[in-house]
């Protein structure tokens, strides 16, 4: 329950057990067609450039900018977390020229801001931001910031590894330029797998450039000569088995249905909320831009963070996060995503960190924190489905 990599189904670990096969062999091939349809329905997108990178999450990020940003332009990066730090390290490292535009920890994006940067910056060819920052909790929404992206003729990658599965991501209704995920978050998988999605205009971008992408494995006009749908050219051994694992994921997706998913991770927030509540306890980031797959709590003055996470752990074997950066010591992340988005999980939970706290001296309402969740359940009955139960 912490704030990645997430519980994998026993389905998922299932599926990556088959045995091995070629990553040219015709079957494998069948599947990998299968994949990029399966990939998608969860990004919300026809587009045809939409396929899973070999590596973890921060191999997307780093494939969207080695191929859509050149040495000397410039992009406004937005920063509310550790994850717009890292886009704004992947900017400089390729040569090109910053604009940060910095929000506080646990707030969205401001577009306010932004549109300011841009302003200022005309030359301005791309815009990034984090759709769901995992370091803080906080959502910011896609579908302005796009649109604000594209009036100052500027591309919109968009950082969606926490969001995809967990809440919704509309690739093709916000305009979303390039996008990516991680499978170890909301999808359940293993890590080692980068989801991304393209359109066409990227696509022209990325075939129109002035200069080689300066990596040669995340090349996008190499690796599309793998995921192609015509005849396939060999490019790098694929992770078999990963993928495997990322297809029945999908599969498992589809079966429950994104819009069936979203409210679940938003049921099991809401109870996992009150019970936080009850306990006398609070979350970090405002109701209206909390992530409900990733909830923060603000540690109680007097307890000790590192020693109730080991308590947690070896105690009651659940796992959840610390805070990062400036917010260690401060908050506890704690993740509902995917397989470990249950009601069980969010009970367990409660009754862990009530003995943990009252072990640490701190005064909780006994039993409250269980009622509170169990009242939320009581209140908006939904059938977990089968696929996650």
């Amino acid at each position: 329950m912490g704030p990645g990599p997430s519980d994998v189904h026993p389905r998922v670990l299932a599926a990556m057990a088959r045995p091995t096969i070629g990553h040219l062999d015709p079957r494998f091939v069948e599947m990998m067609d299968e994949l990029k349809e399966l990939l998608r329905y969860a990004f919300q997108t026809r587009n045809d450039v939409t396929f899973p990178i070999s590596g973890p999450g921060s191999v997307g990020m780093e494939t969207c900018f080695v191929n859509l940003v050149e040495p000397g332009e410039t992009v406004v990066v937005c920063r509310n977390g550790v994850f717009g730090g890292r886009m704004l390290e992947n900017v400089r490292r390729i040569g090109g020229t910053p604009v940060v535009v910095d929000d506080e920890w646990g707030a969205p994006v401001s577009f306010d801001k932004v549109e300011a940067a841009l302003r200022e910056h005309p030359e301005a060819t791309v815009v990034a931001f984090v759709q769901a920052e995992t370091s803080t909790g906080a959502h910011t929404a896609p579908g302005p910031l796009v649109e604000l992206a594209h009036r100052h003729d500027c591309l919109a990658i968009v950082d969606a590894v926490t969001a995809v599965g967990g809440c919704p991501v509309a690739t093709d209704e916000w305009e979303i330029d390039a996008v990516y995920t991680g499978t170890q978050k909301c999808l359940s998988c293993p890590p080692g797998l980068a989801p991304v999605s393209f359109n066409e205009r990227a696509v022209r971008k990325i075939r129109d450039r002035e200069t080689p992408c300066q990596s040669w494995f995340m090349d996008l006009n190499l690796q599309l000569g793998y995921w192609s749908s015509g005849p396939r050219t060999y490019h790098h051994t694929a992770p078999i088995n990963a993928l495997y694992g990322l297809h029945e994921a999908l599969l498992m997706l589809r079966e429950e249905g994104l819009e069936r998913a979203w409210e679940r991770h938003r049921l099991n927030h809401r109870a996992l909320a009150a019970g936080v509540e009850a306990m006398g306890l609070s979350l970090f980031v405002d109701e209206r831009h909390c992530l409900p797959q990733l909830n923060m709590v603000v540690i109680p003055d007097g307890v000790d963070d590192a020693v109730a996470r080991s308590q947690m752990l070896d105690e009651f074997d659940i796992e959840i996060g610390g805070g990062l950066g400036a917010l260690a010591g401060k908050l506890w992340r704690v993740g509902l995503m995917g397989y470990a988005s249950r009601k069980d999980n969010v009970i367990a939970f409660l009754r862990g960190l009530e003995a943990v706290l009252e072990g640490q001296g701190y005064a909780v309402p006994r039993g409250q924190g269980e009622t509170a969740a169990l009242g939320v359940y009581h209140d908006s009955p939904a059938d977990e489905p089968p696929a996650w139960g």
